[in-house]
């Protein structure tokens, strides 16, 4: 059949058990001596201090397993409560968790020796604990190899481990660690050790939502039978049912590149078996350009149609370096901040996280400060500025002029408590952020506001963070589907040859 756009007028479980043993004979069956049981064995999870300064919630995250916390991991805890970090205010609200489970005792009249039989874990953080937490309340001595000194926290840590799992034989004893070198010390002492995986979004960063899909060569047979068409203000709207629909997210961008006519369209509506395809603007054509810039590709026709959108307050745009995120972005803010006048100014911020040595104390105000981060910005505003020839030098100075006027760099220290109204924020380097930190920036939007976050995951800085556990990566796989958010990766880089050869083979 034609598809619509050729026709004519148409545009391990956590828990384990053990059964106990072989079935009785069957005389012994008719005395009903005894009915088969399961015995339910938990586990008991051993956990680091840097797992807790991760995520201090962790304690309540063991369904009805048991915690044990080594008298090391307290040390630690109590040496890296100093500070205004995120590490810090961890390793504080920690303590605090650990002071109010360890205070039931003395309010329902127990002792001090009832810590050694186990602290009952109460509901906290969304989560329903049905075990116990354990403190360490006696000196264990070690037996592990001479090489390894004692005097160092982790291999303390790992003697606690090793006397756990000889003192409880019948259950499993597992050491959770977000450290590498101490999962491998303890696999090398046949010790069990598991990365703290319940941050990750994703195992596997192949498997993140990309906001684009292809759609297969049979979609209009299966999917065209019952379609309706209409325009409506340049638009053309596609309804089509069938089984792939379920599938589809609000504003996700599909193409098909098969016909003559190739098609481009957003997932407008979604209910059931049933949605609404609605066809984009050509950002490609000159007379559609945004600042001067138009799309060299496909992706990018996607995202300008994303950042152009009233309608969409919340977009993410990953990609390699040089794939245009930044001008991109810019042009877009600036033409409707000047032209348009639908925001009053740009605001930009990103992670200080430095790729070499420090450069260390930077004097001047809070923007003056943050200029040598924004060198990617200021390249771009040069790609962007008016080459006009008419007004000349002097025309090309006003105008530059009055787009840094719009422009306010802000540094992401001083983020908590403002609110922005009305303004076109772009956050970049995003990957570096944590859940936590994306959260505490995108929750300043006010209204009218619009927020950018750009970023590869495939180059994070930050100590700790990986593709799975990223802030970008979080808020792209918990925004997908909502209908005024949108996000594309782009993967086709447009900086240069040398750039891009670069890019594939280093």
């Amino acid at each position: 059949m034609l598809k619509p756009y050729d026709r004519p007028g148409s545009t391990d479980d956590v828990r384990s058990e053990l059964t106990e043993a072989p079935t009785a004979p069957a005389s012994l069956i008719k005395k009903k001596t005894a009915s088969k049981k399961k015995i339910r064995v938990t586990k008991l999870f051993v956990l680091d201090t840097n797992v807790l300064m991760n995520d201090p919630a962790i304690l309540f995250r063991f369904e009805e397993h048991d915690v044990y916390l080594p008298i090391g991991t307290l040390e630690e805890l109590d040496d890296h409560k100093k500070g205004l970090s995120d590490v810090s205010r961890n390793a504080r609200q920690a303590s605090r968790f650990l002071d109010e489970i360890v205070s039931t005792i003395a309010k329902s009249g127990g002792v001090a020796g009832d810590i050694s039989r186990g602290i009952a874990l109460t509901a906290k953080a969304g989560e329903a604990p049905t075990g116990r937490l354990f403190l360490q309340t006696e000196a264990i001595a070690s037996d592990l190899p001479a090489t390894l000194p004692m005097g160092k926290v982790d291999n303390q840590i790992l003697a606690v481990v090793r006397h756990l799992q000889r003192a409880n034989p019948q259950r499993q004893v597992i050491l959770v660690t977000k450290d590498i070198n101490m999962r491998i010390k303890a696999r090398a002492l046949a010790l069990a050790a598991e990365d703290y995986s319940n941050d990750k979004v994703l195992e596997d960063s192949d498997l993140l939502y990309t906001g684009v899909l292809k759609l297969p060569a049979d979609f209009w047979d299966t999917h065209g039978k019952d379609m309706e068409s209409w325009k409506k203000e340049g638009h053309t709207y596609y309804r089509v049912r069938g089984p792939m629909v379920p599938q589809l997210y609000v504003n996700q961008f599909v193409y098909d590149e098969s016909g003559d006519r190739p098609l481009y369209a957003v997932v407008k509506e979604r209910s059931g078996r049933v949605a609404v395809l609605e066809t984009l603007r050509d950002y490609s054509h000159a007379k559609n350009s945004v600042w001067g810039i138009t799309s060299r590709n496909r992706e990018q026709n996607f995202a300008l149609n994303l950042l152009m959108n009233p309608a969409v307050d919340f977009v993410t745009l990953l990609g390699q370096a040089g794939t245009g995120k930044t001008l991109l972005a810019l042009a877009a803010g600036l033409t409707q901040v000047l032209d348009e006048k639908r925001y009053t100014e740009i605001i930009v911020t990103r992670v200080t996280v430095p790729i070499g040595e420090d450069i260390g104390f930077l004097p001047g105000t809070e923007e003056e400060k943050m200029t040598p981060w924004m060198g990617a910005f200021e390249d771009n505003l040069d790609v962007l500025n008016t080459t006009d020839d008419s007004g000349g030098d002097w025309g090309r100075a006003a105008t530059r002029d009055l787009v840094r006027s719009r422009i306010k760099i802000k540094s992401l220290n001083f983020m908590r408590g403002r609110t922005f109204i009305n303004k076109f924020l772009i956050i970049d380097e995003a990957q570096n952020l944590t859940p936590k930190q994306m959260k505490t920036l995108v929750t300043r939007a006010g209204p009218g506001t619009k927020v950018l976050c750009l970023g590869n995951i495939a180059q994070i800085d930050t100590p700790y963070l990986t593709e799975g556990s990223s802030g970008l990566t979080y808020v792209v796989d918990r925004f997908k589907g909502w209908g005024h958010s949108g996000h594309v990766t782009l993967a086709r880089g447009e900086r240069s040859r040398l750039a891009d050869h670069a890019a594939e083979v280093l």
